[in-house]
Protein backbone atom coordinates (compact mmCIF):
# COMPACT_ATOMS: atom_id res chain seq x y z
CA UNK A 1 0.00 0.00 0.00
CA UNK A 2 2.73 2.46 0.96
CA UNK A 3 4.58 1.75 -2.28
CA UNK A 4 1.40 2.53 -4.27
CA UNK A 5 1.08 5.88 -2.49
CA UNK A 6 4.75 6.61 -3.13
CA UNK A 7 4.39 5.71 -6.84
CA UNK A 8 1.38 7.99 -7.13
CA UNK A 9 3.30 10.86 -5.49
CA UNK A 10 6.27 10.34 -7.82
CA UNK A 11 3.90 10.56 -10.83
CA UNK A 12 2.42 13.76 -9.37
CA UNK A 13 5.79 15.57 -9.09
CA UNK A 14 5.31 17.64 -12.24
CA UNK A 15 2.22 19.33 -10.80
CA UNK A 16 4.03 20.05 -7.53
CA UNK A 17 6.43 22.48 -9.20
CA UNK A 18 3.50 24.40 -10.71
CA UNK A 19 1.65 24.45 -7.40
CA UNK A 20 4.71 25.88 -5.61
CA UNK A 21 5.12 28.59 -8.24
CA UNK A 22 1.48 29.60 -8.00
CA UNK A 23 1.59 29.66 -4.18
CA UNK A 24 4.69 31.87 -4.21
CA UNK A 25 3.15 34.10 -6.91
CA UNK A 26 0.08 34.69 -4.74
CA UNK A 27 2.26 35.50 -1.75
CA UNK A 28 4.49 37.93 -3.64
CA UNK A 29 1.66 39.66 -5.49
CA UNK A 30 0.20 40.80 -2.21
CA UNK A 31 3.23 41.85 -0.18
CA UNK A 32 1.12 43.69 2.39
CA UNK A 33 -0.87 40.52 3.09
CA UNK A 34 1.18 37.84 4.78
CA UNK A 35 -0.19 34.33 5.22
CA UNK A 36 -1.51 33.64 8.69
CA UNK A 37 1.25 32.12 10.81
CA UNK A 38 0.26 28.64 11.94
CA UNK A 39 3.66 27.39 13.12
CA UNK A 40 6.68 29.05 14.67
CA UNK A 41 9.14 26.62 13.11
CA UNK A 42 9.09 24.03 10.32
CA UNK A 43 11.42 21.06 10.85
CA UNK A 44 12.77 19.76 7.53
CA UNK A 45 14.56 16.42 7.90
CA UNK A 46 15.16 12.96 6.43
CA UNK A 47 12.94 10.71 8.49
CA UNK A 48 14.97 7.52 8.12
CA UNK A 49 18.06 9.31 9.50
CA UNK A 50 16.65 11.68 12.10
CA UNK A 51 13.00 11.14 13.02
CA UNK A 52 13.83 8.83 15.95
CA UNK A 53 16.46 11.15 17.37
CA UNK A 54 17.15 14.82 16.69
CA UNK A 55 13.95 15.74 14.81
CA UNK A 56 11.57 14.40 17.46
CA UNK A 57 13.72 15.65 20.34
CA UNK A 58 13.80 19.11 18.77
CA UNK A 59 10.03 19.06 18.26
CA UNK A 60 9.49 18.04 21.90
CA UNK A 61 11.93 20.65 23.21
CA UNK A 62 10.27 23.44 21.20
CA UNK A 63 6.80 22.30 22.27
CA UNK A 64 7.93 22.35 25.91
CA UNK A 65 8.90 26.01 25.36
CA UNK A 66 5.30 26.73 24.25
CA UNK A 67 6.31 27.15 20.62
CA UNK A 68 4.36 25.71 17.68
CA UNK A 69 6.76 23.48 15.70
CA UNK A 70 5.73 21.49 12.63
CA UNK A 71 7.04 17.95 12.24
CA UNK A 72 5.26 15.77 9.69
CA UNK A 73 4.93 12.74 11.96
CA UNK A 74 3.48 14.86 14.78
CA UNK A 75 1.24 17.29 12.87
CA UNK A 76 -0.20 15.24 10.01
CA UNK A 77 -3.10 12.84 10.24
CA UNK A 78 -4.23 9.98 8.00
CA UNK A 79 -6.06 11.47 5.03
CA UNK A 80 -4.03 14.71 4.90
CA UNK A 81 -2.74 15.51 1.42
CA UNK A 82 1.03 15.25 1.81
CA UNK A 83 2.31 18.07 -0.39
CA UNK A 84 -0.60 20.43 0.29
CA UNK A 85 -0.19 20.06 4.03
CA UNK A 86 3.60 20.36 4.03
CA UNK A 87 3.66 23.28 1.57
CA UNK A 88 1.10 25.14 3.70
CA UNK A 89 3.12 24.41 6.85
CA UNK A 90 6.30 25.80 5.25
CA UNK A 91 4.59 28.93 3.99
CA UNK A 92 2.85 29.60 7.31
CA UNK A 93 5.91 29.06 9.52
CA UNK A 94 8.10 31.88 10.78
CA UNK A 95 11.44 30.05 10.57
CA UNK A 96 12.74 26.71 9.34
CA UNK A 97 15.23 24.23 10.71
CA UNK A 98 16.83 21.97 8.15
CA UNK A 99 18.46 18.85 9.56
CA UNK A 100 20.92 17.64 6.93
CA UNK A 101 21.97 14.01 7.32
CA UNK A 102 23.77 11.36 5.24
CA UNK A 103 20.65 10.31 3.26
CA UNK A 104 19.01 13.74 3.06
CA UNK A 105 19.94 14.38 -0.58
CA UNK A 106 18.54 10.99 -1.63
CA UNK A 107 15.05 12.29 -0.95
CA UNK A 108 12.97 14.23 -3.46
CA UNK A 109 10.69 15.29 -0.61
CA UNK A 110 13.49 16.76 1.53
CA UNK A 111 14.88 18.68 -1.43
CA UNK A 112 11.43 19.89 -2.46
CA UNK A 113 10.80 21.22 1.07
CA UNK A 114 14.23 22.87 1.20
CA UNK A 115 13.68 24.59 -2.15
CA UNK A 116 10.29 25.92 -1.06
CA UNK A 117 11.78 27.14 2.23
CA UNK A 118 14.51 29.02 0.37
CA UNK A 119 12.15 30.37 -2.30
CA UNK A 120 9.83 31.73 0.36
CA UNK A 121 12.82 33.45 2.00
CA UNK A 122 12.39 31.90 5.42
CA UNK A 123 15.03 32.39 8.06
CA UNK A 124 16.81 29.02 8.03
CA UNK A 125 18.83 27.33 10.76
CA UNK A 126 20.80 24.42 9.25
CA UNK A 127 21.91 21.51 11.41
CA UNK A 128 24.54 19.30 9.81
CA UNK A 129 23.92 15.92 11.47
CA UNK A 130 26.72 13.44 10.70
CA UNK A 131 27.47 15.23 7.42
CA UNK A 132 29.60 18.17 6.29
CA UNK A 133 28.14 20.96 4.14
CA UNK A 134 30.62 20.11 1.37
CA UNK A 135 29.10 16.60 1.12
CA UNK A 136 25.64 17.89 0.19
CA UNK A 137 24.62 17.45 -3.45
CA UNK A 138 21.58 16.18 -5.31
CA UNK A 139 21.94 12.45 -5.84
CA UNK A 140 20.77 12.35 -9.46
CA UNK A 141 20.93 8.56 -9.54
CA UNK A 142 18.46 8.40 -6.63
CA UNK A 143 16.27 11.47 -7.21
CA UNK A 144 14.33 11.26 -10.45
CA UNK A 145 13.18 14.68 -11.62
CA UNK A 146 13.60 17.25 -14.36
CA UNK A 147 16.79 19.21 -15.01
CA UNK A 148 15.00 22.36 -13.82
CA UNK A 149 14.21 20.71 -10.51
CA UNK A 150 17.80 19.50 -10.15
CA UNK A 151 18.98 23.10 -10.65
CA UNK A 152 16.37 24.35 -8.18
CA UNK A 153 17.47 21.79 -5.59
CA UNK A 154 21.18 22.55 -6.11
CA UNK A 155 20.49 26.27 -5.71
CA UNK A 156 18.60 25.62 -2.44
CA UNK A 157 21.41 23.39 -1.15
CA UNK A 158 23.98 26.08 -1.96
CA UNK A 159 21.89 28.68 -0.10
CA UNK A 160 21.83 26.37 2.92
CA UNK A 161 25.59 25.68 2.68
CA UNK A 162 26.17 29.45 2.69
CA UNK A 163 24.22 29.82 5.95
CA UNK A 164 25.95 29.42 9.30
CA UNK A 165 24.60 26.34 10.99
CA UNK A 166 25.16 23.89 13.79
CA UNK A 167 27.14 20.68 13.37
CA UNK A 168 26.72 17.41 15.19
CA UNK A 169 28.80 14.25 15.04
CA UNK A 170 26.95 11.36 16.69
CA UNK A 171 30.25 9.60 17.46
CA UNK A 172 31.51 12.52 19.56
CA UNK A 173 28.62 14.84 20.36
CA UNK A 174 25.92 15.11 23.00
CA UNK A 175 22.50 14.98 21.31
CA UNK A 176 20.71 16.65 24.20
CA UNK A 177 23.17 19.53 24.06
CA UNK A 178 22.74 20.18 20.32
CA UNK A 179 18.93 20.05 20.68
CA UNK A 180 19.08 22.63 23.48
CA UNK A 181 21.46 24.87 21.52
CA UNK A 182 19.29 24.60 18.38
CA UNK A 183 16.17 25.44 20.40
CA UNK A 184 17.92 28.47 21.91
CA UNK A 185 18.95 29.68 18.44
CA UNK A 186 15.39 29.22 17.15
CA UNK A 187 14.01 31.30 20.03
CA UNK A 188 16.60 34.03 19.31
CA UNK A 189 15.60 34.10 15.62
CA UNK A 190 11.90 34.29 16.50
CA UNK A 191 12.59 37.21 18.85
CA UNK A 192 14.58 38.95 16.09
CA UNK A 193 11.74 38.45 13.61
CA UNK A 194 9.22 39.83 16.09
CA UNK A 195 11.42 42.91 16.62
CA UNK A 196 11.74 43.39 12.84
CA UNK A 197 7.95 43.17 12.45
CA UNK A 198 7.49 45.82 15.15
CA UNK A 199 9.94 48.16 13.36
CA UNK A 200 7.94 47.98 10.11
Amino acid sequence: MISKVFDFMKKSKSSIQLNNASILDVLSSSSSTKPKVLHDVFINHRGSDTKRNIATLLYDNLSARNLRPFLDSKNMKPGDKLFDHINRAILTSKVAVTVFSPNYCDSYFCLHELALIMESKKRVIPIFFDIKPSQLDVMTEKVTCSDNEIQRFRWALQEAKDTVGLTFDSCKGNLSEVVTIASDVIVERLVELEAEDEDV
